[in-house]
């Protein structure tokens, strides 16, 4: 073993040793506890918040409607960030209508400069 990576481990043997002893603390992270799952029911609720169909309400989360569908037929539960943004939703139903007006707003302007260049184009070859 090299001496430079024998000294590493020694340091790092007397800072275990340290911390053991009382003498040392280490930084600690606290995170939070998991989300409490949703059933069917508040799935459905959460989308009636937003007087969104499943179809609409999908789209919104960026899931199909086959799967909001199952969510609230209870063949299968929300999990990972979909659970994490309908928690959110439920809270503060808002969030999911400013991020749909936003995205519409982007797919509006792009759809209109595509039109004014198939317009640019059709008037080049006349």
């Amino acid at each position: 073993m090299k001496k430079e990576m024998f000294a590493d481990l020694m340091g790092s043997a007397r800072e275990a040793l340290e911390h053991a002893r009382g003498k040392r603390s280490l930084r600690t992270t606290t995170l939070p506890l998991p989300l409490a799952p949703l059933d069917g029911r508040a799935v459905k609720r959460v989308r009636a918040t937003m007087h969104a169909s499943q179809a609409v309400f999908a789209r919104y989360l960026n899931v199909s409607t086959k799967l909001v569908q199952a969510w609230e037929g209870d063949r299968r539960n929300p999990e990972g960030p979909a659970l994490v943004l309908l928690h959110l939703v439920a809270r503060q139903p808002e969030l999911l209508e400013h991020v749909g007006a936003s995205a519409a707003s982007r797919t509006t302007r792009r759809g209109a400069s595509r039109q004014g260049l198939a317009h640019a184009a059709t008037r080049r070859s006349a």
